[in-house]
């Protein structure tokens, strides 16, 4: 049996390139007998769309902290509390600048402030932007409050550059999410 077998795990999917890969990510932590909800940022829904992760989750994603159906019942607060684990892949600079600082000025920052889950980034920027001194502060305040930092792998990147900062691959980041379930 899978240490993901039955694990509800909210997957926070932000605006870069590398979104496309988790779709992959859903289907591969379903496969592996996750629950899986997703929740989106605007710029994640520039490179795909919601509809491509609800055909794999078969759960309705959330994407904005002002779904009116959702907020009449407190509904971020709700899916803040679901997860047995939160995931964040790709996780952009940006999105591990505003958990490093407490912003809460989106659906996928207040979700990670609002809960008392784990929480785990993977993640997936230009080799100059993972290598910039802030993000690795960022990072490094990240790491200290016990937050699971997933790669990110080193390659080819989608800007022509070769270098640290892509995402792991899915495969990847369902074994580390199941060793650290375990």
């Amino acid at each position: 049996m899978s240490s993901l077998q039955e694990q509800k795990i909210l997957l926070c999917v932000c605006g870069g390139i590398a979104a496309y890969k988790a779709a992959e990510l859903v289907r591969r932590l379903a496969a592996a007998g996750a629950q899986v909800q997703v929740a989106m940022t605007d710029n994640a829904q520039r490179f795909v769309a919601a509809t491509t992760f609800q055909a794999l989750s078969g759960r309705h994603v959330r994407t904005s902290l002002w779904d009116e159906a959702a907020e009449a019942a407190m509904g971020h607060i709700e899916l803040a509390r679901w997860p047995d684990r939160i995931v964040i892949a790709p996780a952009t600079a940006n999105t591990i600048a505003k958990l490093a600082h407490g912003f809460a000025d989106d659906l996928v920052s207040t979700l990670c402030l609002a809960t008392d889950a784990p929480i785990a980034i993977a993640p997936a920027m230009n080799r100059l932007m993972w290598a910039h001194a802030a993000t690795r502060a960022n990072v490094d305040t990240l790491r200290g409050r016990g937050v699971l930092v997933l790669g990110p792998g080193a390659g080819d990147q989608a800007c022509g550059e070769v270098g640290e900062g892509r995402l792991l691959e899915p495969e990847e980041i369902v074994s580390a999410l199941a060793q650290a379930c375990a």
